[in-house]
């Protein structure tokens, strides 16, 4: 249970299709709760089509199954669809979660197809989280991987997320916020995000503040008197150049220089940014305010970010809103919750969904992901999918297989990689195992493990394909499922 941002008491356990349900009661009725399967999440493209994600939300996701129950609320709810009985009312009543996951570690780059959460659970149980770990992981994951695209595009540069009043709802704020600290951000302007996660919160003034005044001058000066300390001042109300930049520099001259205080920054929002960064620059410099900084704002993106800095505009930090925090030129992230295998007399049976579209047919079988490290490079040279019984062996030839095109493939030589499994245990019989990480914690991980990769793949344009391929034996038994299927069996 958790207080949603109007102070109301909220359960997510219904954050779920209502097929869920309904396959849940047919599964009660048959008396098949209880048998095992095994689900993935896994996603089959990268957004932006670019070359790789930021895998974010597990530790929300933690939370969530930890809390599952159905309330009397919920119950009564579902009693008035008249469409179940009071016997499966009963079994909701009494539910929690007794599976095991395993998964990547949250801030972890990741790639398409491959499984980034097993869930191995009783049926019933496994098919009622599907929506909520969805919904979770592929939301965080993809504004994770807007705000690592637009970082790194800022080249050493802070990077401020801005979004809040753009987001889709407050959870869109809220976990975004979250997200992009992952993805690299110096902090936000929402401060329940600040609250809950720790992040720095930054902000100073709108232009209704400037537009509250006589004067921009008052404005400034009145701002200034408050936050001598702190203060950044919003120079394109009326005009940057002939008002904003000019009053900026009088203030910092009669009001701050006599408290013995120096003028921290401008800010612009809208106008021709490189332009304008440019002439407020060298005239900053001419008043002696070589160290005041220069912030921006205004729809930016990683491309126009990248596009003002080759056209030599001054900037020190940017604020970016609503691209990233909807993630507007990608702002849908395709994770998907297929069923694998299931479990009959103790034999772990692979399953497979098969489609005309190639990229639709999935991975068979219980399995776990490994990544593979050069050593010489000490750089990832793939992700490889096996059986979860499969052994590796660093110290044999390894043959790795193109899931989509099998005659693509490439050889491994022992001695010449090292093995480092991908997932990591989470929840064993329904009892979190996974360690608590602060979110600094997570984005100095995502961070380490971004140097793992060649730059290459955060390329924005035709980045780099990372291999995520299969082991023989993986290979060879979806072929056979494959052939099988064929046949109409």
């Amino acid at each position: 249970m958790e207080k949603n941002y109007v102070g109301c008491e909220r359960n997510i356990t219904l954050i779920m299709d209502f097929y869920e349900l309904t396959m849940a009661y047919n599964y009660f009725k048959l008396g098949k709760q209880d048998e095992i399967v095994y689900f993935d999440m896994f996603y089959r493209k990268n957004p932006d089509q670019g070359g790789f994600v930021i895998f974010a939300g597990l530790q929300q996701l933690i939370e969530a199954i930890e809390n599952m129950h159905f309330t009397d609320g919920d119950i009564e709810y579902l009693r008035s669809l008249n469409v179940f009985d009071e016997d499966f009312f009963a079994y909701l009543k009494d539910f929690h979660f007794t599976g095991t996951i395993f998964s990547v570690r949250e801030g972890t780059p990741v790639f398409p197809y491959e499984p980034l959460i097993t869930v191995k659970a009783k049926l019933i149980e496994a098919q009622l989280i599907e929506t909520f770990l969805l919904v979770t992981i592929n939301h965080q994951s993809l504004i994770a991987t807007k705000a690592r695209r637009i970082v790194q595009e800022a080249k050493g540069r802070a990077v401020m997320e801005f979004g809040a009043r753009r987001a889709q709802g407050y959870d869109g704020a809220h976990y975004g916020a979250r997200a992009a600290y992952i993805g690299g951000v110096a902090g936000s302007a929402t401060v329940s995000a600040g609250k809950d996660f720790g992040i720095p919160v930054l902000g100073t003034m709108a232009h209704s503040f400037v537009q509250s005044f006589d004067s921009e001058y008052e404005a400034f000066k009145a701002y200034a008197q408050i936050y001598p300390d702190n203060c950044v001042l919003l120079v394109d109300t009326y005009d940057t150049l002939k008002s904003g930049v000019p009053h900026a520099i009088r203030v910092a001259e009669e009001v701050l220089a006599p408290m013995g205080k120096r003028l921290k920054g401008i800010r612009l929002d809208s106008g021709d940014i490189a332009y304008l960064t440019k002439k407020a620059r060298m005239m900053l410099d001419v008043a002696g305010l070589h160290d005041c900084k220069i912030t921006v704002s205004n729809s930016l993106d990683e491309y126009l970010i990248r596009s003002v800095l080759e056209q030599g505009a001054q900037i020190d930090s940017f604020g970016v809103g609503e691209n990233m925090i909807v993630s507007k030129s990608s702002p849908v992230f395709g994770g998907v919750y297929k069923l694998a295998a299931i479990e009959k007399d103790g034999e772990i049976i692979p399953k497979i969904k098969i489609s005309e579209n190639t990229e639709k047919i999935t991975n068979p079988g219980f399995k776990k992901v490994y990544r593979l490290i050069e050593k010489e490079t000490h750089k990832a040279i793939a992700d490889i999918i096996a059986f979860h019984d499969e052994v590796l062996d660093e110290n044999q030839d390894l043959t790795i297989y193109h899931q989509l095109d099998a005659w693509k493939h490439k050889t491994l030589y022992a001695g010449t990689y090292e093995i480092q499994p991908l997932q990591t245990l989470v929840f064993e019989n329904g009892k979190n195992v996974y360690p608590y990480y602060s979110l600094d914690e997570i984005r100095a991980y995502s961070n380490q493990q971004k140097q793992l990769l060649w730059d290459e793949i955060f390329r924005l344009e035709y980045p780099h394909l990372y291999y995520v391929d299969l082991t023989q034996k993986l290979l060879d038994y979806k072929l056979k499922m494959l052939a099988k299927g064929k046949k109409g069996h």
